[in-house]
């Protein structure tokens, strides 16, 4: 039985494609997964769905419940938002809650649930101010953003190696925000 529940959420970027692996090596760590999708990553991994939702237990989740329907996850621990694409980080940093998994962050903030994100952007994206301006708002907010050295560093536009990308240290940052807590 697990004790402790993480709340993963994943934007479309392609180390989501590693995301059951993760899900076992959360779960092997004593977590209670529930997997939360942009509509696009929803879409990146559609054939796969039913198979992520039987290895958590939990429906895979990447709309928001209608009025009136009751939550089916239980309550999180912490939040692990990576990928964290260009898009859904600036729209989190600035409340655009169009999406459920940028909703439920931004409004974690408010509700003190601990939080880290992993951005993956590449090297042309990372140039925009807006990247470094988010990722500052939302630190200043106390979110833990692993985003340069110890976290994620972009690489050049069509160069990434997704199996590169650091979900260990994504998964130790969520475990040392409980385990503080």
């Amino acid at each position: 039985m697990t004790s402790r529940t993480l709340y993963l959420f994943a934007s479309a970027a392609p180390p989501v494609f590693d995301v059951a692996q993760v899900i076992e090596t959360a779960q092997a760590d004593g977590w209670g997964v529930c997997l939360g999708l942009t509509p696009t990553a929803a879409r990146w991994l559609d054939d796969s769905l039913d198979g992520l939702a039987a290895l958590t237990g939990h429906s895979v989740r990447s709309e928001y419940k209608l009025p009136g329907e009751p939550d089916v996850w239980p309550k999180a621990d912490v939040i692990l938002f990576a990928p964290v694409t260009f898009n859904s980080i600036n729209s989190w940093a600035i409340g655009l809650t169009s999406s459920f998994v940028v909703g439920v962050v931004a409004e974690g903030i408010g509700k003190g649930i601990p939080t880290v994100a992993m951005p993956c952007v590449n090297a042309a994206y990372a140039q925009h101010r807006a990247l470094d301006r988010s990722i500052t708002e939302l630190r200043e907010q106390g979110i833990t953003v692993l985003y340069g050295e110890g976290g994620f560093t972009p690489n050049l536009p069509g160069s990434g190696k997704p199996k590169a990308y650091p979900w260990e240290a994504a998964l130790a940052a969520a475990r040392q925000l409980v385990d503080r807590t």
